[in-house]
């Protein structure tokens, strides 16, 4: 397989004898550009869901919120001890009171611009940051229930849990649309391969009676389609790109593919698709052509 390869890419003409008016051939190309590009969506919502799921592992599970029920009148005392306790907790890095103001912004999406907030029997709200490795949840929970009965301590567990579980199915249902297509791109690449050298007998009958190998024959074929392939599959994977750059950053709002389109060295990765997709060709061509030509010996 290395050494046809290698008289592969050394190229030596032999793609000249398979007609270039072959529809097959130019199928190829079409077909390419299609898979190719559905490979950098693929890929792209697999980078996505990792990101997501790192994020939610790592600086989001940092963040903890810390709710206070109580009477109007026994809020702010029991404001003041919850404060001293997290202040006075080990792992706690930080504490910060969520203002009224900052509330009513995360309600106003649900319940509109003109709602009264004030009239809704709103918990004091403080934001706090943890050190999960040093924090001792049971003491905190402890000292909270003597000294402030009516806060609440929430770490958003709950609700990241499942978040995570989701992301990383996402991102392996990704990777598994990635290996979908190029077992497509694969079949259809040998189907076409197989029609081509059927439609082409005569000019194979012709060439094995000058005294061509079939191992000259098999590669005509594969160059042509791997050659197409590479087109086709260059041109899907700009086009995936493209439409990548257009999607909105993960700082605009209001849009649900937010944050999909790659970041860093993500761009990068897309790269990878048109020498996979070569591989692929050439896998698939150089198996279907051989095998049909070794059934006509």
């Amino acid at each position: 397989m290395i050494a046809a390869a290698r008289r592969f890419l050394a190229g030596d003409g032999a793609d000249r004898v398979v007609p270039r008016g072959a529809h097959a051939a130019v199928s190829v190309g079409f077909l390419a550009a299609v898979m190719a590009f559905f490979a950098v969506m693929a890929l792209a919502l697999a980078l996505a869901a990792g990101r997501l799921a790192a994020s939610w592992e790592g600086e989001l599970a940092q963040d903890a919120t810390l709710r206070i029920f109580a009477p109007q009148d026994a809020v702010e005392a029991q404001a003041r001890a919850a404060l001293n306790v997290l202040r006075t907790t080990p792992g706690i890095l930080s504490v910060r009171v969520v203002t009224l103001e900052e509330q009513k912004a995360l309600l106003e999406p649900w319940l509109g611009s003109d709602f009264a907030i004030e009239s809704l029997p709103l918990p004091l709200m403080i934001e706090v940051t943890t050190d999960r490795e040093r924090l001792n949840r049971e003491s905190l929970d402890l000292r909270l229930s003597a000294e402030a009965p009516g806060a609440t301590f929430d770490d958003h567990a709950a609700w990241r849990a499942p978040l995570i579980l989701t992301a990383e199915r996402l991102r392996l249902f990704a990777f598994a649309c990635l290996a979908l297509t190029a077992a497509a791109l694969a079949a259809v690449l040998g189907l076409a391969a197989h029609a081509a050298v059927a439609a082409n007998a005569p000019v194979i009958q012709t060439l094995r009676l000058i005294g061509a190998r079939d191992d000259y024959i098999a590669r005509a074929f594969v160059r042509r389609f791997t050659s197409r392939a590479l087109l086709g599959a260059a041109a899907g994977t700009v086009a995936g790109l493209a439409l990548l750059a257009f999607l909105p950053s993960a700082s605009e709002q209001g849009f649900f593919l937010v944050g999909i389109g790659p970041r860093g060295w993500h761009w990068l990765a897309p790269l990878l698709v048109p020498p996979v997709a070569v591989l692929v060709a050439f896998v698939a061509t150089r198996w279907a052509t051989r095998r049909n030509l070794r059934r006509w010996s």
